[in-house]
């Protein structure tokens, strides 16, 4: 646990937490409200109902994954991406003893990498498989240590708590500590990025999705990887969770092949997000 520590707090980052503009004028925005509300005459009812009205704003902001508003959030790999022909593959809610190992194969018969989303106590009850990820040129990053359904309700504590957890379980698993974090179905609030700004990590959503964890339908999954597909994309897929096709098998194994095929036919190269993301 020594160890662990030591690493958590060589990592963190001292600097205080640049607030968004966002945030900024949200901030302004109660404080101007309940300056109305005290100074000027009847003015309360309208102060609350902008109050809310910010709050709403807030909430839906969390609410919607691929939103910048809360703070910095990579939907796309950098512009050097483009020239470099990248795209990034990421799979979540693994590793799964059932999916994962045939996921690596089809990787490793295409000659392309992945980056993986794991969550941590999957990576406590199956360390070998993590290992396997990273040991075939793979990356793994921080999906949470639990995967909790109430994750967007937690507050600087709870998310410290199971972010770092993750971190410490992830990088003894793997030798090595994640740079990127996704949030369980990409949901947070504003306690978040502080915390990550703290444990130096980058939340990574997505450029698109297959929406593989409720579609069996490889066929309609593909499309949607698939619309205007080009360089710099972050495509979200799961072996984790995945939904199963007719046949009872997972729809990732069956859409895998026909993503990787996609990309040599169009000249683009999957790569990790560490190496996606270098300018």
């Amino acid at each position: 646990m020594g160890k662990s520590a030591a690493m958590s707090s060589a990592t963190a980052t001292p600097e205080s937490w640049p607030w968004p503009p966002a945030m900024r004028a949200s901030a302004a925005w109660h404080v101007a409200a309940i300056g109305a509300g005290v100074l000027v005459p009847g003015a309360w009812p309208w102060a609350i109902g902008a109050i809310v009205l910010n709050h709403a704003l807030i909430t839906g902001a969390g609410l919607t994954p691929r939103s910048n508003l809360l703070g910095p959030n990579v939907t796309r790999l950098p512009e050097a991406a483009a020239a470099r022909r990248e795209v990034a593959i990421t799979i979540d809610d693994g590793p799964e003893p059932e999916v994962t190992p045939r996921v690596l194969d089809l990787l490793d018969a295409h000659g392309q990498r992945a980056t993986f989303f794991c969550i941590a106590e999957r990576v406590l009850a199956h360390p070998e498989l993590a290992r396997e990820i990273v040991a075939r040129g793979h990356s793994i990053q921080n999906h949470t240590a639990q995967h909790r359904h109430n994750f967007s309700f937690l507050g600087p504590r709870g998310f410290a708590s199971e972010i770092a957890r993750a971190q410490d379980i992830l990088a003894e698993a793997t030798g090595q500590r994640p740079t990127c974090f996704r949030a369980p179905a990409g949901l947070r609030n504003p306690f978040l990025e502080p915390v990550l700004h703290r444990l130096g990590l980058s939340l990574v959503s997505w450029t698109r999705r297959g929406f593989d964890t409720r579609e069996g339908d490889p066929a309609k999954v593909m499309a949607r990887l698939a619309r205007h597909l080009q360089a710099r994309d972050i495509l979200l897929l799961h072996d984790g969770n995945a939904a199963r096709t007719a046949e009872g098998k997972p729809v990732l194994l069956e859409v895998l092949p026909l993503l990787l095929e996609r990309l040599r036919a169009d000249g683009l190269r999957a790569v990790t997000l560490p190496e996606g993301l270098k300018s």
